[in-house]
């Protein structure tokens, strides 16, 4: 049979339609990398850090390193007459400009502790730098340097629009080695890794060695959509970046107030697990069971109970225990929000005003009942029933600390959240007025011995007060 012109003419039309139209797919293979690359470097910095560390006066080190338990068998053998001496050490890690002005984001862990830092160009222009401020519980932390021209800043993106399978390219400085590209795609989102309640991680199969640290995942626009993190040690193909919209909220309080503060509820929540959903007569798992309720806090002031199930704050949903907290630390303390519960297999909607979280920063909290010691940066509370289901403790009296400051006397000695003060210079603390008393009187250059239950162990902690 034979083809009209018009048949001709319909096959030539489509056929350019086809081939002229963009696909989404074929992004990824469009994009001219060495172009981006060179566009992206100057918007990423190394930064280089020293810290004064202690040692034992002899001089021996560790080969690994600053090894803790190279440091303990001098410990263990001199007791706490061992001679010290201090000794300065290097650190490297990674940051992206993100103002023409010279502020700059990176790792709080990268900065931790660091008495000089060093912010360097891939120019090879260095500076000095100022923290504005730094949270530890997100890794977050923002500097600020004085360069003698406007600098290249890169640009925010939106981590919710993330896809798992996306183009993503990671620029650092891993092992020293400077300005570094690898690029992978994103393997997930949301990750959990145990390391704190915030946990919310892009992951990724972009090479990511150490020295990464604070640097940034950009997606194939260009546009940072995280800031690389961690690692698993021995694994390969496996990193973790804090995502870009998390990273905006704490970079917009640290440079407004130089701190982070989060709402918080009060309350202890665990998992719902098939069982339990069934046994409490749940149509699923989702939401956060309350297991514990902090006495006096918000929570316990708008009559939340141990057994409810918080299901949604805002009307936002919450799928998995993990969300609770990471969803009511983004409110401001003082915030009123809206609970979503269900009590007794019935829903129910409770209006609670938040509080402050305890231990955000240097300050006294008077509603929680803990209180920050600015002498040695402890955070305890005398124990009370509701602090025996939280640490599961089997001891009803005493003082347990609840928070260590980092960088303080008591983070160096080597205290930890859990611990049961028993002793101070072998006298007996069994309350919070004993303990107070001690470290009142506590004097300039004196030694302070601290006997210690942990985990079902007494271990000793030597500690030398400074003003």
């Amino acid at each position: 049979m034979k083809k009209s012109p018009k048949f001709y003419a319909l096959f030539i039309l489509l056929a350019l339609v086809f081939f002229t139209v963009p696909v989404k797919s074929q992004t990824y293979y469009s994009t001219n990398i060495p172009k981006l690359v060179k566009d992206l470097k100057p918007s990423v910095v190394n930064i280089s850090t020293t810290k004064v560390m202690k040692g034992n006066a002899f001089g021996f080190r560790s080969p690994y390193g600053n090894d803790e338990r190279f440091e303990k068998f001098f410990e263990n053998f001199f007791g706490n007459d061992m001679p010290q001496h201090e000794y300065r050490s290097k650190g490297l890690g990674s940051g992206f400009i993100i103002s023409a002005d010279g502020y700059i984001v990176t790792n709080h862990h990268v900065i931790s502790k660091a008495e000089e830092i060093q912010v360097i160009m891939e120019n090879g222009d260095k500076y000095d730098a100022k923290i504005i401020g730094s949270d530890s519980k997100t890794d977050l932390a923002l500097l600020k340097i004085k360069p003698e021209h406007p600098l290249p800043a890169v640009k925010l993106g939106d981590s919710s629009r993330l896809d798992i399978g996306e183009p993503v390219l990671a620029i650092g400085n891993p092992f020293g080695l400077g300005h570094t590209v690898t690029t992978g795609i994103v393997s997930a989102k949301g990750r959990s890794l145990g390391l704190g309640a915030y946990d919310d991680f892009i992951q990724t199969d972009a090479a990511i060695n150490p020295g990464n640290s604070g640097g940034p995942l950009f997606n194939f626009n260009g546009e940072v959509i995280g800031v690389n993190t961690a690692i698993i040690a021995g694994g390969q193909g496996i990193g973790f970046a804090i995502p870009v919209n998390m990273v905006k909220r704490i970079v917009g309080q640290l440079k407004e107030s130089g701190k982070v503060v989060r709402g918080w509820l009060g309350v202890v929540v665990q998992e719902i697990t098939p069982e339990i959903s069934q046994s409490m007569g749940l149509k699923n798992s989702n939401g956060a069971l309350v297991s514990d309720i902090e006495t006096g806090g918000p929570a316990d002031k708008a009559g939340l109970k141990r057994g409810d199930v918080i299901v949604a704050v805002n009307g936002k949903d919450i799928e998995e225990m993990q969300d609770l907290p990471r969803t009511v630390a983004n409110y401001k303390p003082g915030s009123a929000i809206e609970l979503s519960i269900i009590r007794d297999g019935k829903p129910q909607t409770v209006k609670v005003n938040l509080g402050e979280m305890p231990g955000d920063h240097k300050t006294e909290n008077a509603s929680s009942g803990d209180k920050v010691e600015h002498k040695i940066g402890l955070v305890v509370n005398e124990i009370t029933p509701q602090m025996q289901a939280r640490y599961g403790l089997a001891k009803k009296s005493g003082v347990i600390v609840i928070n260590v400051l980092d960088g303080t006397l008591a983070d160096e000695a080597g205290f930890k959240s859990g611990d049961i003060i028993l002793e101070i210079n072998k006298q007996k603390i069994g309350t919070m007025s004993q303990y107070n008393k001690i470290l009142s009187g506590m004097k300039d250059g004196y030694s302070y011995l601290f006997l210690v239950e942990r985990q079902d162990k007494t271990i000793y902690l030597g500690l030398k007060y400074k003003k």
